[in-house]
């Protein structure tokens, strides 16, 4: 049983650390933020991740998790400190390292004197390449003379909505250090998991990540710029992505086209890879292409919403499905639901919406703008056009019927092609997808 303790009890550092604690190890999270560490330690997850809270309570129940806003009493005897805190945009595009930084000096200063072992401070947060060497500097910087530390980048590849599945059924583990002996003692916490691990050097595990959801971000604007050629040509883009999908060299996965990527990552980091290419002399040509065809997926179907309503959408009543930027999280950062549904409202909609998950945190942002409904029939209620925006799968099990009845107009444009379109036109409906003509 190894002790760990996790910086920051967001997305990444709470699943990091729960799923460690799952694993067999004594597991400390510290966070600055009182009511949030309050919360956990009722055993209450501050965030909606399947499965997390139960994992966070029996692991608080077999003592192996616990939770603190103190460093120094985290630091007690601990092996491992994982930073996963927060690395949001700036706002010219590059990542902003304060809440890392501060984690740093934090680590450093509240370090305890010489130990047999040094300590390995694991960056987890996606963060700039050359960051490694940054960590060590700050905590050279505020540490005790005799204090011993070795710094590794293990980037996380977890997806909101399937983080939990994802820590415990890895496609791989990626370590890098410039200390091979550190690396290979982080290697023996993924041991249970039985997963291919690459070891490498720092900055290589750095680019490792930002490459991997650039390329990720890239199929998404790939197949919604086919999308919106297929729109144009009277194609079929879900059979168009079915056939290029058989290709074993091609992921089909990400071939769903929609209104865009959103999120904490792949927005953020498509941008912070572009803005350190271009700092270094690099033209991004593709990366800036990725985000200027994310931004266009939402004007398609704005587009389309003006094809059926007409340019003057005031007053118009507009029914939306779905607020967060995918199923299975609460998390709003970048959806692409929230930037439709904003454009709208200030163009004079009416906008009633509903989702599963997502409605408190939606209140926050657009309260006293938008009707939040009870469900997703009160959304299509005397609707004159009805979204899907978000593919929860409640939304794919609706009686149709009925939605088609309470509406005012039966118009459904689907953003995320959920539905069969020869099925909603038999059962009355305009309907629209993304590339399906």
């Amino acid at each position: 049983m190894s002790k760990i303790v996790v910086t920051g009890t967001g997305y990444v550092g709470l699943v990091t650390g729960t799923c460690f604690a799952d694993l067999g190890n004594k597991v400390v999270c510290v966070d600055v933020d009182k009511e949030k560490i309050a919360k956990l330690k009722r055993g209450q997850s501050p965030i909606y991740e399947p499965g997390l809270e139960e994992m966070i309570q029996r692991n608080i129940k077999a003592r192996r998790l616990s939770f603190t806003t103190s460093y120094e009493d985290a630091l007690q005897g601990a092996e491992f400190i994982f930073i996963a805190v927060g690395t949001p945009e700036s706002p010219n595009g590059a990542a902003d390292m304060r809440y890392v930084e501060e984690a740093a000096r934090t680590i450093g200063s509240a370090a305890p004197g010489r130990a047999v072992e040094p300590l390995i401070i694991v960056n987890k947060s996606t963060v700039p390449i050359g960051t490694g060497d940054l960590v060590s500097r700050l905590v050279r910087a505020e540490c005790p003379p005799d204090f011993q530390f070795r710094v590794v980048s293990n980037p996380e590849f977890t997806r909101e909505g399937q983080a939990v599945l994802d820590f415990l059924q890895p496609d791989r583990v990626v370590l890098g250090s410039d200390d091979r002996a550190a690396a290979e003692r982080v290697r023996e916490l993924y041991e249970p998991l039985d997963t291919p691990v690459i070891v490498t050097d720092i900055r290589t595990a750095e680019m490792i990540k930002y490459a991997s959801n650039a390329i990720l971000a890239t199929y998404i604007s790939f197949i919604n710029e086919i999308a919106h050629i297929c729109d144009q040509l009277g194609a079929d883009v879900k059979v168009v992505a079915q056939g290029m999908g058989y290709d074993k060299r091609i992921n089909a996965q990400f071939l769903q086209p929609g209104v865009g990527f959103g999120g904490s990552c792949f927005p953020k980091d498509v941008k912070a890879l572009a803005h350190m290419a271009a700092s270094n002399q690099a033209h991004p040509q593709l990366l800036n292409a990725v985000l200027e065809i994310n931004r266009d997926a939402r004007k398609h179907f704005i587009a389309k919403i003006e094809k059926v309503l007409g340019d003057d959408l005031s007053g118009k009543v507009i029914g939306a499905l779905g607020l967060t930027f995918k199923p299975d999280t609460d998390d709003l950062r970048e959806s692409p639901a929230l930037d439709i549904i904003s454009t709208l409202l200030e163009r004079g909609a009416k906008v009633q919406a509903y989702d599963p998950v997502g409605m408190e945190n939606a209140h926050k942002v657009l309260d006293g703008r938008l009707n939040f409904c009870s469900d997703a029939y009160e959304a299509a209620s005397d609707a004159d056009v009805l979204l899907l925006l978000t593919a929860w799968n409640e939304f794919k099990r609706l009686d149709m019927g009925h939605v088609r009845d309470v509406m005012r107009r039966p118009v459904l444009l689907d953003g995320r092609n959920v539905y069969d379109p020869e099925e909603m036109r038999e059962l009355g409906f305009e309907y629209a997808g993304v590339g399906r003509s």
